[in-house]
């Protein structure tokens, strides 16, 4: 799963680095939590690479209720193109999440109880992981206001994220951008080989503080290292 991530990177990452040709202003945040606005990465119906801000929890289209975003932060890759909440949107509106790294937690045993150690995993080279991604346009009536909402593409975990938890975010190549983003491409079988586990190579992760497990908690020293 994929429970807060990592925004610590200037809009101006995404023109760069994305190759977007408009990009919101957003702040920088070390402890973004389900339901908060995130910066994503799709293609427009013209076929412009863009970035908007999103509600990360997503709402489908037939939703009657945007609260059933809450529970739909993250979706399993496997079988997504078939589940009712997400295969439209895996095959018509998919995704990018930029995230500097990503926070997971491990049950670790101390003092004869288990608690749960937050990690946080980034790029060995430091530049943002693409994380795979679905989104959605809901309104709750012919004039009211379109909510853009997003959810997270979880894989199960490569050699390094195994012995912290069974599950993490689908990381896409820079080599299948334009693939993933792309609007034409709308068959499950030329996408689905690109939500394949990512490589360990060039991820790193250590244990933070657990002060990153309280959502209001906020900053830079969120992702430091544990003193050993």
């Amino acid at each position: 799963m994929c429970g807060r991530y990592v925004v610590a990177y200037d809009p101006d990452t995404l023109v760069s680095g994305f190759s977007v040709l408009r990009v919101p202003v957003f702040p920088k945040r070390w402890n973004v939590a389900p339901q908060s606005e995130v910066p994503v990465v799709y293609e427009t119906r013209a076929g412009e690479r863009v970035a908007e801000l999103m509600r990360w929890g997503l709402v489908p289209s037939w939703a009657k209720d945007p609260a059933v975003g809450s529970k739909l932060n993250n979706a399993r890759a496997e079988g997504v193109f078939d589940k009712p909440s997400f295969r439209k949107a895996a095959r018509r509106r998919r995704c990018l999440l930029p995230a500097s790294g990503f926070y997971e937690w491990q049950p670790t045993a101390v003092a004869g109880k288990v608690v749960k150690q937050p990690w946080y995993i980034s790029a060995a080279d430091g530049q943002p992981l693409a994380m795979a991604g679905l989104f959605e346009a809901w309104r709750a009536g012919p004039e009211a206001p379109w909510l853009l909402s997003c959810c997270v593409l979880t894989c199960a975990a490569n050699a390094l994220m195994a012995p912290i938890h069974e599950r993490m975010p689908v990381l896409v190549a820079r080599k299948d951008w334009a693939t993933w983003l792309s609007r034409s491409v709308l068959e499950a079988n030329a996408v689905a080989p690109l939500l394949a586990v990512p490589p360990a190579e060039g991820l790193q992760a250590w244990p933070v503080s657990r002060a990153v497990s309280r959502s209001a908690s906020e900053g830079p020293e969120l992702v430091e290292p544990l003193p050993p």
